[in-house]
């Protein structure tokens, strides 16, 4: 699709389309230099819906089209962890992994005692990828979507308390400190959802 053939964002507030404090305030930093009001689904009361999706894509849209019935912009984000020896999980559970008190030390224990499993049978590979899919959905229904990814290797023990969810386990290629232990600033440009940003940006807000 040419640039052109995109919806061009034009309003004031958007909502996102989220219940976690740490994906809403990463993409209200992301969003800082557009002037664009963000509002949380869970600040507007809005129900978290059912995430029914087999992909990261499917999910994202089902939740901002769900948000946009609220009747302004929604951006949604699914995103997770995608583990080669684990066979790409967590993936879209990834969030289900850590259990209904979104208990991610658990979740990333979780992962490490599937990772010693593995090791164990010979299988060593520690290699992962971050990966997102962004969501703009408008209150009649038109939907943009950009996905991004962000390779690296998972370490143990989690290192940093700067991120949220699963970045003190995984340290990115060509770095040698967790997304935990890194500042907001620097994981902004080389995190997944960073990438997708950009792609949203470049298609959907920029003049």
């Amino acid at each position: 699709m040419s640039p052109d053939h995109h919806r061009k964002f034009t309003e004031s507030t958007l909502v996102v389309a989220s219940h976690n404090p740490g994906k809403v305030r990463e993409i209200a930093e992301l969003l800082e230099p557009f002037g664009i009001a963000v509002r949380s689904a869970a600040e507007l009361g809005l129900a978290e819906p059912v995430e029914t999706g087999a992909s990261f894509a499917a999910n994202a849209e089902l939740k901002a089209r769900s948000a946009a019935q609220a009747g302004l912009p929604a951006l949604a984000d699914d995103s997770g962890l995608v583990v080669a020896a684990l066979g790409g999980e967590p993936g879209i559970h990834s969030a289900r992994w850590a259990g209904a008190e979104k208990n991610f030390g658990k979740a990333m224990q979780r992962i490490e005692d599937a990772l010693k499993d593995q090791a164990r049978r010979g299988n060593t590979d520690r290699r992962a990828h971050f990966a997102c899919v962004l969501a703009l959905a408008w209150p009649d229904g038109h939907v943009e979507s950009f996905g991004g990814v962000v390779r690296g290797k998972l370490v143990w023990p989690p290192r940093g308390d700067k991120g949220f969810g699963y970045d003190p386990m995984f340290v990115a290629d060509g770095h040698d400190v967790t997304f935990g232990e890194m500042e907001p600033k620097a994981k902004h440009k080389i995190s997944h959802r960073a990438n997708a940003f950009r792609k949203m940006v470049d298609a959907c807000f920029r003049a």
